[in-house]
C-alpha cells in the first residue's frame, strides 16, 4: 500500500468544499546486514530510510550496491523481513566489510541520499564500472521525446503529485522502466536494484532520466551501475557536473518538448 486516501478542506477563493485526496505514503525502512563467517555471524543495524513502500527488495539491493557493499548479485544471498518495515539481508562472507566506514547516522531523510554519511571522505563510493567506456549515443530528437513518455509513465505520481521518478532509456528512446519514491535516490535504489536483479550490471547501453533536478547523490549512483548518460527534467547542481565530469557520464538538463542543456560529454547525442 502507497497511497493513503484522506479527507481534506480544498479552498478555492472564497468557497471550500470537502473531497477525497490521495497522499504519497512515507514511512521508514530498516536495513540490517548479516555476514556469516567461521567465528560466527555479523549483524549489523545499517541504515534506516524514509521511503515510499514497495519495491523493497530492489530498494535494499540497490542501497547495498551504489553504497559499495556488494558489487554483484551474486554476493547479496538473501533478504529476509524481520517485521514491519524491517529487513535484513545476508552478505557473502568474502566480502571485507570496513565497519568504521559503514558507521552512519542511521536516518537518511526521503529529500537526502548522503545526509547519514559519517563523513564526507565516503561520498566518492568506487564501482568496478566505468561510465566513460560505454559508446552510447542517442539522437536530440529522441531526447526531447523523453519528458512527455516520463508523464505518461509516472502513475503514483499522477494519483499523488507528490513523488519523484528515475526512468531506464534504450538508445532507441524506449523507456523500458520506471521506478517512483518520494525520495529521489529511493528511486534510482530501487531502478539500479531490479536491474542488478533482472539484467545484471553495469548498464552501459542505456541512459537514466530523472522528474527533478540532478543532484550528486543520483550522479553518483547512476555512475556506480555504469550509467553513462542522465537526462533531468530540471537543473544539475555543480557538484552533479563536477561528478559526472570525473565519471566520463554526459549530463544534460531543463529537459523540455523541444530543448535542452548539455553540461558535459556531447559527443554520446546525435
Amino acid at each position: 500500500m502507497n497511497i493513503l486516501k484522506k479527507n481534506i478542506i480544498k479552498v478555492h477563493n472564497d468557497s471550500k468544499e470537502e473531497t477525497l485526496d490521495s497522499i504519497a505514503i512515507e514511512s521508514p525502512l530498516e536495513i540490517r546486514i548479516k555476514q556469516v563467517k567461521s567465528h560466527g555471524p555479523l549483524q549489523k543495524r545499517l541504515a534506516v530510510t524514509m521511503r515510499t513502500p514497495g519495491n523493497d527488495f530492489d530498494l535494499i539491493r540497490g542501497f547495498l550496491f551504489t553504497e559499495g557493499i556488494i558489487q554483484d548479485k551474486e554476493e547479496l544471498l538473501n533478504i529476509k523481513s524481520l517485521g514491519e518495515d524491517v529487513y535484513e539481508a545476508e552478505i557473502s562472507a568474502k566480502i571485507v566489510l570496513n565497519l568504521e566506514d559503514m558507521d552512519r547516522n542511521f536516518f537518511v531523510s526521503s529529500s537526502c541520499g548522503v545526509c547519514g554519511k559519517a563523513s564526507k571522505d565516503n561520498l566518492n563510493t568506487e564501482s568496478p564500472f566505468l561510465p566513460w567506456s560505454s559508446d552510447f549515443k542517442i539522437k536530440s530528437s529522441s531526447i526531447t521525446a523523453l519528458k512527455s513518455k516520463l508523464s505518461q509513465s509516472q502513475s503514483l505520481f499522477d494519483q499523488t503529485g507528490g513523488v519523484h521518478a528515475v526512468a531506464l532509456i534504450s538508445e532507441s528512446g524506449t523507456l523500458e522502466m520506471v521506478q517512483e519514491d518520494v525520495g529521489r535516490h529511493n528511486a534510482m535504489d530501487k531502478l539500479i536494484g531490479k536491474a542488478l536483479s533482472d539484467v545484471g550490471l553495469p548498464i552501459s547501453n542505456h541512459l537514466v532520466l530523472v522528474s527533478g533536478r540532478a543532484s550528486f547523490e543520483l550522479v553518483q549512483k547512476a555512475g556506480m551501475a555504469g550509467i553513462p548518460m542522465m537526462v533531468a527534467i530540471g537543473a544539475p547542481s555543480s557538484l552533479a557536473i563536477e561528478t559526472a565530469e570525473t565519471l566520463g557520464m554526459t549530463l544534460v538538463g531543463f529537459l523540455k518538448s523541444s530543448s535542452f542543456n548539455v553540461y558535459c560529454g556531447e559527443n554520446r547525442i546525435i
